[in-house]
């Protein structure tokens, strides 16, 4: 089945030169000229990402991001160059920014990156099975004690990144370049909030899984409490 992708601009252009590159590597493309367009588009076609441009006629891109509440990976392709935007952005939960003037090829090897990485690329799906944890990347969920609690693209990301080097601890800039893909100042704070939520939903009464290296960052460890 192909991956479905929404790319909302109100440019035109850009729209058709993005669609084009996309359904040459396989994708199955829709594009919308607003952000109600792209909301019911959305709503119908459940695509599997999303591209957006951040000012968007009738509902902006970041209003988009924030009533999605990150059940669906997003990038960000816009004209806002600034740092700030750029902390808006991954604040809401998206996964990258790309800031235009664009390369078309960039973008097609940024949206298969975060396909990849969120396990939507070449049919990766395989349940993970950890003591009292079982993690389902093909649903964004985890199971704990029987309760199952569904993940955002960016949480699985995170944990899938960490259970697979358990006991190696990451520094919080090491996270952010290999599950954000980005590296600048300031951006502590989005890892610590996700780890937080993280911990929240995985975390069960008899386990805990991803634990502070103090000094160092985070790393995924199964402790009986």
């Amino acid at each position: 089945m192909s991956i479905k992708i929404l790319v909302a601009d109100d440019e035109s252009n850009i729209c058709h030169v993005v669609q084009l590159y996309l359904e040459k590597e396989g994708f199955t493309v829709f594009t919308a000229a607003d952000g109600e367009e792209a909301l019911q588009i959305e709503t119908t076609e459940q695509p599997d990402i999303l591209i957006l441009d951040v000012m968007l006629p009738k509902c902006s891109g970041w209003d988009i991001c924030q009533s999605l509440q990150r059940k669906v990976p997003i990038i960000f392709l816009t004209a806002k160059h600034a740092e700030d935007d750029k902390m808006t952005a991954f604040s809401l939960g998206a996964d990258d920014y790309i800031t235009k003037p664009f390369s078309p090829r960039e973008l097609v090897a940024r949206v298969r990156a975060v396909l990849r990485r969120c396990g939507l690329l070449y049919g990766v799906g395989t349940t993970i099975d950890f003591p009292g944890l079982s993690i389902s990347p093909s649903t964004h969920s985890v199971k704990r004690e029987e309760e199952e609690n569904i993940l955002s693209p960016k949480e699985l990301e995170l944990l899938l990144f960490l259970a697979r080097h358990p006991k190696v601890a990451f520094s919080r800039q090491q996270l952010l370049a290999n599950v954000w893909g980005y590296d600048f100042e300031g951006a502590d704070r989005t890892v610590d909030a996700t780890i937080n939520r993280l911990r929240h939903k995985i975390d069960t009464s008899v386990y805990a899984y991803i634990h502070t290296v103090w000094g160092i960052g985070y790393k995924f460890e199964v402790i009986a409490k």
